[in-house]
């Protein structure tokens, strides 16, 4: 049920759980909890409309097989699916636009590790019509949008939300969804570690005369990782991760000049490429929050962490935190507990803590040794990839990690219900 705010009253809206932010990972939780017998509350400052728009966001994501087996266990798969492209290899090289790939590289085959994809990739688009559409579905949810909270309070008995069309929310445990730049998180004096790299991500779609097969596709180049990532109806992705100081010249290009200087990095191994879309581009860095959880309180999603692209990992471990989340609520209720008592909140801190913060670092690592073109450096992780390419026993953990299947997972990540 979705509430705007023109012409509210006053109302009080009593909840078991508040999320503030109806971003993927926000609603993603709240699908889940609703769909388990939880009330819940999502408040958002965007209208649902403006989130879902073509114009509002042109990237796609990763979405690891453990993070589909959680869509699925929560429902929402079935409008994903007709949107979600396989991937069914993956090939990591070093590369450069002048001198061409490297003959030294990485590759992943599915086959090598099951039957299953890595993982899928799916427009945000349309991750964000299918959950807003599920939601719609569950009674036990409420969506307060376009609104904000004006503040939160937090004791030992609740939380409330006052927002600013005059209304109240009251709840068990407040969840701040709202992003790498959480007010919730700030007013909560969680202090963060960042960084803003010095690279920004231009995001495009292209459409190709040759099928891609399920191939992901990753080189590293001077100015930052270039991803090909497999889409449906014969397109891929293109994130172009590129020195910040020249990301507004290549931006600027018209279309033509544009598509000589991405054929340039893409290649020609998929043929002839036409661009589909607008182009996009988002300034990178990485984030880290010092604690996870306060007084009534849990971050999930960029609110406790954001990292590169590099790998295609960020939304999953929002996912991630979701579904361990979710699975700490759900199974206090049942118990007859609070599902923000200390206890609940402190065994999802130690859950997560380090798979996300292993992540932020590998990834930040990656980032560093592969964004150069420092001949020593080129040739020694050229040589890392072609011997990691040579020792299956260490490939196929990577490819399980890749697939998000490694690990203490919550239920809902090994396919089962809440």
């Amino acid at each position: 049920m979705v509430q705007g705010s023109e012409g509210a009253s006053p109302d009080r809206l009593d909840a078991d759980v508040l999320i503030i932010g109806g971003g993927m990972a926000g609603m993603t939780l709240a699908c889940a909890l609703a769909g388990a017998g939880v009330e819940v509350a999502v408040i958002d400052r965007e209208r649902p409309a403006a989130k879902v728009a073509p114009d509002y966001d042109g990237r796609a994501s990763a979405i690891a097989y453990a993070s589909a087996m959680a869509l699925k266990g929560i429902g929402v798969w079935p409008l994903l699916e007709p949107h979600a492209s396989p991937i069914a290899d993956i090939r990591v090289a070093d590369g450069h636009p002048m001198r061409g790939i490297s003959p030294l590289f990485l590759h992943y085959d599915h086959r090598d590790v099951g039957s299953e994809p890595f993982g899928y990739i799916i427009e945000n688009r349309y991750i964000r019509v299918a959950l807003h559409a599920f939601a719609g579905g569950l009674p036990k949810l409420t969506l307060l949008a376009p609104v904000t909270v004006t503040a939160l309070t937090r004791d030992s008995h609740q939380v409330e939300a006052r927002l600013a069309d005059r209304r109240r929310v009251r709840a068990k445990l407040a969840v701040a969804a709202d992003g790498r730049f959480s007010r919730i998180r700030r007013d909560a004096d969680i202090p963060v570690t960042s960084l803003r790299y010095r690279q920004t991500a231009i995001v495009c779609t292209v459409r190709h005369e040759r099928a891609h097969n399920g191939v992901a596709v990753e080189l590293f180049l001077p100015g930052g990782p270039f991803a090909m990532l497999p889409m449906t109806e014969n397109r891929s992705n293109v994130v172009w991760s590129e020195r910040a100081d020249l990301a507004p010249a290549y931006l600027a290009l018209d279309d033509d000049a544009f598509l000589d200087e991405l054929k340039s990095r893409f290649g020609d191994w998929l043929g002839a490429i036409a661009l589909t879309g607008p182009r996009f581009s988002y300034p990178l860095g990485v984030l880290h929050a010092a604690r996870y959880t306060a007084l009534r309180l849990a971050l999930i999603g960029d609110a406790a962490h954001a990292i590169h692209p590099i790998a295609g990992q960020g939304l999953n471990l929002g996912l991630r935190d979701v579904a361990a989340l979710a699975e700490l609520i759900v199974d206090s209720r049942r118990l007859g507990l609070d599902p923000a008592g200390p206890r609940v909140l402190a065994r999802y801190e130690r859950w997560r803590r380090f798979d996300n913060m292993l992540l932020t670092a590998v990834t930040d690592g990656l980032n560093r040794l592969f964004s150069n073109d420092i001949g020593p450096l080129r040739l020694a992780r050229d040589i890392g990839l072609a011997g990691v390419n040579r020792v299956p026993p260490l490939k196929r953990f990577l490819m399980r990690h890749a697939m998000g299947v490694v690990g203490d997972l919550p239920r809902l990540v090994r396919g089962e219900a809440l």
